[in-house]
């Protein structure tokens, strides 16, 4: 996996000044960390194209970036379909030089032109600039795996794997109206497409762009539709099983060692089980991590989201395919001291302590291995979460996973509260996304419903924790895969009958049937649990220390926005564990560490209000 980054225009010439060259070097070494293997720069007249390199096929012959044929593309991703792909374009006149796949992709935009993303399967963001044409081409995958900004300043037009690309450039980093509807109203979720800084904005999924000039057009190359589910059940749950098998298989790709996250729930279990199959056919073994915290051996206590700890059925599963495991731990202090890294890996505030910690433990797995795979997606596309079950969640007239907006407002200024109107611009984000539902005529009210839960969950909430894994990992030079989100996948299951998806009541039903030949009974029906969290109460009252600290400072950026008396009063009073403000692990303490992550970012990045 990579970094890309580079600019575009046609009224003047890159070449005639150095100081363009130098503007490129800085937007590469910005994103170094996304690839530490490698890196190259390309500069012509008109474009720009910046690469840093994790190397994982072809590592000799994959350099970028890539020209052929007056084409040069930078390029982030994985190609899962080579072979199916080099197949088709057989009859064209094409020159192969590499097993790389940057040139198979290369090597279909020459023969089909923008067309060519219909063919790709893959995880993937990328630039081609067609010299013959003067145009520059921005692509997306089809879910959002991989993230691609983009932003126009003055003449130019620039793009970057993430923000830090284009403030390397000399943007400066910029709040408006929207910026803080997205912060309080929505945040650690982002509106599709929406940067959060003044004037930038992110190519959607399933989308590319084509920039002539000074004209941007976006089109959308792959969109999720609504149509009737004809299979039966057993047929669905066949084609289920040959889906995930399939996926998996293809994403283990590579010519580095792979692994896999493996926290004993179904979700990862079923994908650690058919990966390390595939690998013992080969005489191989799989290398499988878990994550825990420091002391919750102890302090654990169960609770309506997490009702037993994971060692235990890591433990099952671990024996159960002959893995080779690491369990991997994580302490309040570089848990909280991780806060700050999660910002500039994200350029943004983002899932507080969750994303820290995997922050932390990605940095442990990227020591011996650069490819992992995750058990992602899969709640978002079987639905997993309380919100697909819960009568009172269904009927929510808001995003389910964060309809309360009360702890989100509870501790701003009222100045700030009067001037920023954020729950309307969350209300309306919801609405306007719900407007945008695929649906299919005749379903009843309940289905049609959980259909648009469905729709929701894949373009705000999946879309959140993919961020979440994309930065993480790749801060510490891991590539994570996630082998739900093949589009492929979603196509299906989102079609598929809520009767078959939670037969008689059994959450996910279909993925648990679909894996009855990988896995054992304990780990098939375990109770879903979510990622895992500290249950060390040090951690607390080290956040809110450190929350009081800064408070104190009168110069803290934060305090344009938060009223200190009221922040005072909610550290000291206790904090309802068991009713999140987002999702189903940040509550009282993650808003504590929202709030760090909030004053640092406003720090880091010269934001005022």
């Amino acid at each position: 996996m990579c970094g890309i980054s580079g600019f575009y225009q046609t009224k003047f010439n890159y070449t005639k000044d150095p100081l363009w060259a130098v503007k490129l070097i800085k937007m590469k070494d910005s994103l170094l960390r996304r690839g530490p293997d490698d890196n190259g720069l390309w500069l012509s007249n008109h474009c720009g194209l910046a690469h840093s390199r994790l190397s994982i096929i072809d590592p000799v012959g994959g350099h970028q970036p890539m020209e052929k044929e007056r084409c040069c593309i930078s390029y982030n991703g994985e190609l899962y379909n080579t072979k199916e792909i080099k197949a088709r374009l057989r009859p064209y006149p094409l020159t192969w030089e590499t097993d790389s796949d940057t040139e198979v992709i290369l090597n279909a935009y020459l023969a089909l032109g923008a067309d060519c993303l219909s063919e790709l399967n893959g995880i993937f963001a990328f630039a081609i600039y067609d010299s013959r044409l003067d145009h520059l081409l921005l692509a997306r995958d089809h879910l959002g795996v991989k993230p691609l900004f983009y932003q126009w300043a003055n003449d130019s037009f620039l793009f970057g794997s993430e923000p830090k690309a284009l403030f390397a450039f000399g943007i400066r980093p910029r709040l408006n109206e929207e910026s803080f509807g997205e912060v309080f109203g929505l945040g650690p979720a982002r509106t599709p497409g929406h940067g959060l800084f003044a004037d930038m904005k992110e190519v959607l999924p399933g989308h590319y762009l084509l920039i002539k000039d000074s004209n941007l057009q976006d089109r959308t190359y792959w969109q999720l539709t609504a149509v009737p589910h004809t299979d039966s059940y057993a047929q669905t749950v066949e084609k289920v099983s040959d889906l995930v098998s399939d996926s998996v298989i293809r994403q283990m790709v590579s010519d580095v060692p792979i692994c896999s996250f493996l926290s004993g729930g179904l979700d990862s279990s079923l994908i650690s089980a058919i990966a390390s199959r595939h690998l013992n056919e080969r005489g191989g073994d799989l290398s499988t991590f878990s994550f825990d915290f420091c002391g919750n051996d102890k302090n654990f206590r169960p609770n309506d989201f997490q009702s037993s700890l994971d060692r235990p059925f890591v433990d099952i599963m671990a024996a159960h395919i002959g893995s080779s495991h690491s369990y991997l731990e994580c302490d309040s202090l570089h848990q909280a001291d991780g806060l700050l890294d999660a910002v500039v890996a994200r350029d943004l505030p983002c899932m507080a302590d969750v994303e820290s910690s995997l922050l932390y433990f990605s940095s442990l797995v990227s020591k011996s291995h650069h490819v992992a795979l995750t058990g992602e997606c899969a709640d978002e596309i079987f639905g997993g979460y309380p919100w697909f079950h819960r009568e009172n969640l269904l009927a929510k007239n808001h995003f389910p996973w964060s309809y309360d907006m009360q702890p989100r407002l509870a501790l701003l200024r009222d100045d700030f509260l009067a001037k920023h109107h954020i729950a309307d611009y969350a209300q309306s984000a919801y609405e306007s996304s719900l407007a945008q539902t695929p649906r299919l005529a005749g379903e009843n009210p309940t289905e049609a419903r959980r259909r648009e839960i469905a729709w929701l969950n894949v373009r705000w909430f999946m879309a959140t924790l993919l961020n979440r894994t994309d930065r993480t990992s790749m801060y510490c030079g891991l590539e994570a895969r996630v082998p739900y989100a093949d589009y492929r996948i979603l196509e299906y299951v989102f079609n598929v009958p809520w009767e078959m998806k939670c037969k008689n009541g059994q959450t996910k039903s279909l993925l648990i049937e679909a894996a009855k030949g990988y896995l054992p009974p304990e780990i098939l029906y375990r109770k879903k649990s979510p990622y895992p969290k500290t249950y060390d109460v040090g951690y607390e009252k080290l956040l809110s220390t450190r929350l009081k600290i800064m408070l104190e400072q009168k110069d803290a950026p934060i305090l344009q926005i938060v009223d200190k008396q009221k922040v005072l009063d909610f550290l000291e009073s206790k904090k309802d564990y068991g009713r999140p403000w987002y999702g189903q692990l940040m509550a009282g303490p993650q808003m504590i560490a929202y709030l760090l992550q909030i004053d640092y970012w406003m720090e880091r990045y010269r934001i005022s209000v």
